[in-house]
């Protein structure tokens, strides 16, 4: 303790005054520059996106929260299974509870109940003998059973109101209930389940470049029309400014220019992205891939054959699941008179040779092989305008020398 009160007595000393450093956000703390004490733990990769597809993502502190009754049905329609069922159950039977407690005070008003047994009275529901059978025939009367037992008479105005009313709620509730459910269960979720990714990317030479690659199959024999495929590379960054960008999104081409990003998905197909400048992989090499925090997430969207609904079906890829140096196993076989794929081999990789340079250093290395063909070239050029320059020279001097003979042959004949 005497250690730590000089301590914080020698720390009193040295910072009379607190300096309060700016609240930053957590990930802007955790890429600020570590200290050489601090331990240099591997950190755990966050995802942005898990491998099923669900985004890991939580909004907390919403104040607005009137915002979602606003757009109630969609609401409702993304609630799980069991609250949306305890709201269709509840719903009806509110209703149903709501105009019983109605037609029992309209009979309990009118003196219904005290003439149960008079033939003469004319009561505004036949039948009805207390809140059990109001109840029951608000039930009757909304989902019209129309059992007979009990019948609304022409002698109650109110009662005739009452059944307008509750008719035209009750095809009201039971669009939109209905509708809410139909919605919920055609949804085109499930549908995803059968899009596969392969569960590691991989980094390797085709047709002479880089190239980052991923897999995807569609399980079922009823396709995926009009399928197209995105990527966004997940990476917090730092502006020149100081800026911090948590979780930056930065597209990753897969062929948008030249239209291989818009599949034919009959069978697994191998998605590649070619590192070249634009590419955000352009100065990554294998030994700085385990060391870049980044993740890979991949959409996969298409309409349903079956439905026409829209599809989306979405993984993502970390550090540790890109393999550098590795290409898919093949998948597809030709049997006698079709094709045929073999989903157990969907996720295998085989190792191949793959240079552990960057994009950057081999297209560095490249230029640097071609630089003495350019050169030579150009140097070819020089020594022909060097000759050119000397055979010049030599005929000025021949030209010389034989003017000079000319004119000592002249002064000789003058002689």
């Amino acid at each position: 303790y005497t250690l730590a009160w000089g301590d914080s007595m020698d720390q009193d000393v040295e910072s009379p005054v607190a300096i309060h450093q700016p609240k930053l956000p957590k990930q802007a703390r955790d890429d600020l520059p570590r200290h050489i004490s601090r331990d240099r733990t591997k950190r755990k990769i966050q995802r942005y996106v898990r491998k099923d597809g669900k985004c890991n993502v939580h909004h907390g502190n919403v104040r607005e929260t009137y915002r979602y009754l606003t757009d109630i049905f969609t609401t409702l329609v993304d609630l799980k299974w069991r609250f949306n069922l305890l709201i269709f159950v509840m719903v009806y039977t509110v209703t149903w509870l709501f105009f019983g407690m109605i037609w029992w005070l309209i009979a309990y008003i009118r003196g219904d109940m005290d003439h149960i047994e008079d033939p003469s009275w004319t009561p505004c529901v036949t039948n009805l003998n207390g809140f059990v059978s109001a109840f029951l025939f608000s039930i009757e009367t909304e989902t019209t059973i129309g059992y007979g037992y009990r019948v609304i008479t022409d002698k109650c105005p109110e009662g005739i109101i009452l059944l307008l009313i509750q008719s035209v709620l009750g095809s009201i509730v039971n669009a939109f209930m209905v509708g809410c459910m139909f919605v919920k269960i055609s949804q085109p979720k499930k549908r995803a389940e059968t899009l596969v990714f392969s569960t590691h990317a991989v980094i390797s030479m085709r047709d002479g470049k880089l190239c980052l690659m991923f897999r995807v199959g569609d399980l079922r024999n009823s396709h995926i029309v009009e399928a197209s495929i995105r990527a966004k590379l997940i990476k917090s960054k730092q502006t020149s400014e100081g800026e911090f960008i948590p979780l930056n999104q930065t597209d990753i081409n897969v062929g948008y220019y030249t239209g291989d990003d818009r599949l034919f998905l009959v069978s697994p197909l191998i998605i590649s992205h070619e590192i070249n400048q634009q590419s955000p992989f352009w100065e990554i090499s294998k030994a700085q891939l385990p060391k870049e925090e980044l993740e890979i997430v991949v959409i996969l969207e298409g309409m349903v054959e079956a439905t026409g609904m829209t599809c989306q079906a979405r993984s993502s890829y970390i550090t540790s699941e890109i393999l550098w140096g590795y290409r898919f196993t093949p998948v597809l076989t030709l049997e006698d008179g079709f094709y045929e794929v073999d989903y157990n081999s969907f996720h295998e990789t085989y190792e191949t040779s793959t240079p552990s340079l960057s994009a950057k250093e081999l297209a560095e290395l490249a230029s640097r092989a071609e630089l003495p063909l350019s050169w030579s070239v150009s140097s070819k050029l020089n020594q022909h305008a060097e000759l050119e320059t000397e055979e010049e020279e030599k005929n000025l001097e021949e030209q010389t020398e034989r003017n000079g003979d000319v004119a000592n042959l002249e002064n000789e004949s003058k002689v």
